[in-house]
């Protein structure tokens, strides 16, 4: 999409948006735009919805706890929704993982707990914070939806039921070393998930219960062991490289 009024505060606001229509900003947004960013009335900002595009707004009322915004003008049109399923299980730098599968494309970003997870607690309502908060530093208009925390066998299960014919890749780390391009290349057109494993990896049983199915394909990351963290941008970038957007 086109970089448009790129300096400018962007906003995910959770309510329609058109042209010309008055909307309020919620406390933590007031407190962010006004606060945090010395924002006044006058002063513009892009707002943008998932769903609406972009749109130029002005500050027209700062209260004590409450900013009404003017909407101007659509700046960009909506960008169809990411179809790229992220699984991942919870490591302790969740913030930065989810923030970097919503910059790399990511359209439904998905907790998996396998047996090796070693942060099992999360909160919904912080997941969707990091990855609107990467949608708005990076100018991605369609954010990911986080669906709930799921038993690795049970995903496993469901799958089909769920997912339909969606191929899932998983990085293999005892995968003998092959090019994952040539690998993902041959899914171009098709409907792709990533599956990213905990600190330690996947148990043993459970990467022979991947290999065994016929809707998973293994990919090597190379000679050398990632982060967790590290493999999933790293996957990512592949997967758009070879069968995705870029």
């Amino acid at each position: 999409m086109p970089r448009t009024h790129k300096t400018l505060p962007r906003l995910f606001v959770e309510m329609p948006l058109s042209s010309g229509i008055e909307i309020a900003l919620d406390k933590v947004q007031t407190n962010h735009l006004i606060n945090v960013l010395r924002r006044a009335p006058g002063d513009n900002c892009v707002v943008f919805n998932g769903t609406d595009g972009a749109f130029l707004a002005e500050i027209v009322q700062v209260a004590k706890k409450l900013v009404s915004l003017r909407l101007i003008a659509q700046t960009s049109e909506q960008t169809p929704a990411n179809d790229l399923w992220f699984g991942f299980a919870p490591i302790k730098r969740l913030d930065y993982e989810i923030q970097k599968a919503t910059e790399m494309g990511a359209g439904i970003i998905q907790p998996v707990i396998t047996r090796y997870v070693q942060n099992a607690r999360l909160n919904p309502e912080k997941l969707k914070t990091h990855a609107v908060e990467a949608a708005q530093q990076c100018e991605v208009l369609s954010v990911p939806d986080i669906a709930p925390e799921i038993e690795f066998d049970t995903l496993l299960a469901q799958w089909a039921d769920t997912h339909g014919d969606r191929v899932l890749i998983f990085c293999d780390e005892a995968a003998a070393l092959a090019s994952p391009l040539d690998t993902i290349s041959r899914l171009k057109g098709k409907r792709l998930g990533l599956l990213i494993g905990p600190e330690g990896g996947f148990s043993d049983d459970e990467r022979e219960r991947l290999l065994g199915l016929e809707f998973v394909v293994p990919i090597s990351l190379g000679p050398r062991i990632l982060r967790a963290d590290t493999a999933a941008v790293a996957a990512l970038a592949l997967i758009q490289a070879a069968a995705g957007d870029w």
